[in-house]
């Protein structure tokens, strides 16, 4: 009786840690809440949603082709700019482990990925002149985003939700920024950019959205895989949006260098994922 007395008040004030059990089930097929439109395990036994994991091999076929386009660019502002298309690698990788097992660790990893490709591209290439007054370089700005996206990762664990409130305030200041840059440029070229990445973002969140909240009318039309074509879109909304952030951002930063739109594989019609090319090697006055 003293034994058991002495272990329950020595044992009584140290917290209780999560059970292997409880851990492991973070990484069990359906531990999330999330389900998508697309019928589960109906073309593997394995793989709960076939077409949005396959749909997510978009991501490995385009990021290797915007790194190869943006290197020059990238050498001559700043190598972390590969970090994009990179982390964009990772996106895809999650992507396709969360959809294959609807695991809550597959939801997590997808949805911080997509965060710190934005937080990414937030302290690469935010216009300096729209930082808050008390940051002075882009290296305290970069330390600041950087802090706020590892609180946010964190908070996410404890709160999911919280994950969906930072994503969407980056995405949404990010935009502001693309509208008020844009206001001043008169480039035809640019502009029908501009466009194109907004028209297509809008396609593609306009999947997401009818496939997580109409998903009854798809299955009436026996078609259940927009959530995979947002995939395809989104990708290449990014690699139009992300190569309009990168002119904008070589006119703002390196004018001298005379930067130039193109499209691979067919320039002449402006068909295909835009670059940059760096034309020029004297300083010279920008367009936008």
């Amino acid at each position: 009786k003293v034994t058991g007395l002495v272990d329950s008040l020595f044992f009584s004030g140290i917290p209780s840690f999560p059970s292997f059990d409880k851990m492991a089930s973070v990484f069990a097929y359906e531990s999330s809440e999330v389900d998508w439109c697309e019928d589960n395990y109906k073309h593997s036994e394995n793989v709960e949603e076939y077409f949005n994991t396959m749909s997510s091999f978009i991501f490995f076929l385009i990021s290797p082709i915007m790194l190869y386009l943006l290197h020059p660019y990238a050498k001559e502002r700043n190598l972390a700019v590969h970090l994009v298309w990179i982390m964009m690698v990772f996106v895809g990788l999650f992507s396709m482990y969360f959809h294959m097992t609807l695991s809550f660790m597959g939801q997590m990893l997808d949805e911080l990925s997509i965060l710190w490709v934005l937080a990414i591209g937030y302290s690469l290439w935010f216009p300096h002149r729209h930082f808050p007054s008390f940051i002075k370089d882009r290296r305290s700005f970069s330390h600041m985003v950087l802090i706020i996206t590892v609180i946010s990762t964190l908070s996410s664990f404890v709160k999911p939700t919280a994950n969906a409130y930072a994503l969407n305030c980056f995405a949404i200041h990010i935009l502001y920024s693309l509208f008020v840059e844009l206001r001043s440029c008169t480039d035809e070229r640019v502009l029908r950019l501009a466009w194109a990445s907004i028209g297509l973002w809008v396609l593609a969140i306009s999947c997401w959205i009818s496939d997580r909240f109409g998903c009854s009318f798809w299955q009436k039309l026996d078609f259940c895989y927009l959530h995979g074509i947002w995939h395809i879109l989104i990708v290449v909304a990014t690699a139009y949006g992300n190569t309009l952030i990168a002119y904008l951002d070589a006119s703002l930063e390196i004018p001298y260098s005379l930067p130039d739109l193109q499209y691979w594989p067919q320039n002449k019609w402006s068909i295909g994922f835009p670059y940059i090319v760096l034309k020029g090697t004297t300083k010279t006055r920008k367009r936008c």
